[in-house]
């Protein structure tokens, strides 16, 4: 996790550090709706496994999501959000309600 020193002093611009490229968006949004693993989330999502690893591996390390590590053969790897990356749900449902109401502004 990031220390205090490491982030902007506005908290618009803190958000916008850990969530704020459209990859990161999209993860936080499939883990919304439920736990995945790597290869759901690179079916639904259009982004190469290099960037999906990087996000998540960012994420992780950010304290948002968890990734658990089953002791099966092969092994499974599983990603979620934590009690703190769920916190997030209110800003991305006001997010999807203002999009929904712009492309709706648009016709």
């Amino acid at each position: 996790m990031l220390t205090k020193d490491e982030l902007p002093d506005c908290p618009v611009a803190t958000t916008v550090q850990l969530i704020g490229n459209k990859w990161k968006l999209l993860i936080i949004r499939n883990l919304l709706a439920s736990p995945q693993r790597f290869t759901q989330m690179l079916k639904t999502i259009p982004i190469s496994q290099k960037v999906l690893t990087d996000n998540l591996r960012a994420l992780e390390k950010d304290g948002l999501i968890e990734r658990e590590v089953f002791a099966e053969v092969p092994p499974r790897v599983e990603y979620s959000l934590s009690p703190l990356g769920m916190s997030l749900k209110p800003i991305l449902d006001a997010m999807m309600e203002w999009g929904t109401e712009y492309k709706s502004s648009l016709d």
